[in-house]
């Protein structure tokens, strides 16, 4: 997982995007690199955190109104400048950032190497670099056309911004399987793989779509196929603000976000529970109430953190609701031939609703018939976009690394989607209530938890240093457990 950012306005490049970077940090953060055009390409990239490149560009600055940048999690290469991003190419000054991985580098790289293009990286990215320069032809479509018939060649994924000296009023950007989005200013545009750099500078946003290249210019954007066909994307309303992305008085973020679980579960939970009528009311599913009550198995998926939290899904499904369920790690069903019988409903679970694996499980099981349901935190996310229906868990942003409060929303979440279907099957009407009482209670007794701050801070410090620990759990405790492990 890296962080990628670019900017194309009317203002100076830098400082926007060295804001971005530390905004993106949590995504990777063993290396950073800037390149920006002002009459030439210059590129600088450090081994490092971002403070390492920003006091390096603070002492050698980059001039420029148009710029792409990058913070690395090393996946190809070793640590160190010269697999650090931007890549460029030998020869025409086009720069790239890139987020995935290229399956196919290697054949590229020797193809790209008998045309007599020199590497000075171990990356998969350089190749894409490459391979763009030689595709390029500024009679036939420039750096749009020969980015497009570059990815045509690559097999992988990628979220990627690209800039050429020749072009220096153009910035192409595309994505498939990695998260893009794309910040609508005025005469300027900010692209990111996470809104957190895109939301304090504007909230009108649109996402790409896998396999789509958009064409920038401080003019306006062209949305396009790897085939040149032309495609309207819908622009939206980032739902989040920049206080939510702010430290304010806590020494992290994950221990901010431990401290808003109480507040994100009663967001969660406002809205959606009806206690007048005791029942759940979610208008995400609601449309497909009948089907979900006549499910013969519930297939849940998902990685990590939400793995666990669907774990413990299948216990309350199968527990309140009565219907057969079953968890998958999402990586394992997508590579096997799963048994997809009809009135399966498969519920992905994921924070970002980018996970890869679990985005591929439900594109394989909705080929196989199967109704396709999200648990997700980021509005319009790919999962939420390509889900039959489904439910925002609405805990905002999440950029701790370990996660917090977007696996209390999950489990919230599923809680709430179990008594939705278990009211409509043989749950009576008192026992609803009362589960749906002690859901409300849940945020308060978080709170009183948190009053013992002190007193867990000093037990983790007592036994911080201890090398094996043993979690314990059964029952609905048993994925608790897992999780405290992962943790």
């Amino acid at each position: 997982m890296c962080g990628i950012v670019a900017y194309i306005g009317t203002k100076e490049a830098q400082p926007l995007l060295l804001e971005g970077l530390k905004r993106l940090e949590y995504r990777g953060y063993d290396s950073a690199g800037i390149a920006t055009i002002d009459k030439s390409l210059t590129v600088k990239r450090s081994v490092g955190r971002v403070a390492v490149l920003e006091d390096l560009v603070t002492r050698q600055p980059l001039t420029g109104t148009i710029g792409i940048a990058h913070t690395r999690w090393a996946t190809h290469g070793d640590v160190s400048d010269r697999n650090a991003h931007p890549h460029r190419d030998d020869k025409l000054g086009i720069a790239l950032i890139h987020n995935g991985t290229i399956e196919n580098y290697a054949a590229l790289k020797t193809y790209l190497q008998d045309k007599g293009h020199r590497f000075t990286s171990d990356t998969d990215t350089e190749v894409l670099a490459m391979l763009i320069s030689e595709l390029y032809d500024p009679q036939a479509g420039g750096l749009e056309a020969a980015v497009q018939s570059a990815l045509r060649e690559i097999r992988g994924a990628y979220a990627i911004a690209v800039i050429c000296e020749n072009e220096p009023g153009t910035m192409v950007v595309a994505r498939k399987g990695s998260p893009l989005i794309v910040g609508i200013g005025e005469h300027e545009y900010i692209v990111a793989s996470d809104a957190s750099a895109i939301v304090a500078h504007t909230a009108q946003v649109f996402e790409l779509d896998d396999y789509q290249v958009c064409k920038l210019t401080r003019e306006g954007f062209r949305t396009s196929t790897l085939d040149n066909i032309p495609v309207t994307p819908k622009v939206r309303q980032l739902e989040m603000d920049l206080e939510q992305i702010e430290l304010g008085a806590f020494e992290s973020f994950m221990m901010k976000e431990i401290f808003e679980q109480p507040e994100s579960l009663r967001t969660t939970m406002r809205g959606r529970i009806d206690q007048h009528e005791n029942r759940v009311v979610l208008g995400g599913v609601s449309k497909f109430a009948k089907e979900l009550v006549r499910a013969r198995q519930l297939v849940l998926t998902g990685q990590g953190t939400a793995y666990h939290a669907a774990m413990i899904g299948q216990y309350l499904l199968e527990d309140l609701a009565k219907i057969p369920a079953r968890v998958e790690y999402a990586s394992e069903f997508r590579y096997r031939n799963p048994i997809i019988v009809d009135g399966t409903v498969l519920i992905a679970v994921s924070q970002s609703g980018e996970t890869a694996d679990t985005l591929a499980a439900l594109r394989e099981a909705s080929e196989r018939g199967a109704l396709t349901m999200g648990v997700v935190n980021v509005v319009g996310s790919s999962i939420a976009r390509e889900t039959d229906a489904g439910v925002y868990l609405r805990v905002g942003p999440e950029i701790g690394v370990a996660s917090t409060k977007a696996f209390t929303g999950q489990v919230m979440v599923l809680s709430l989607m179990a008594l939705f279907v278990a009211r409509r099957r043989f749950m009576s009407v008192d026992s609803c209530s009362l589960m749906l009482e002690e859901l409300e209670r849940v945020p308060a007794m978080i709170e009183r938890t948190l009053q013992q701050s002190d007193h867990i801070r000093s037990v983790a410090e007592k036994y911080c240093s201890e090398e094996n620990w043993l979690f314990l759990g059964r029952g609905y405790n048993y994925p608790v457990a897992m999780e405290g492990a992962l943790k």
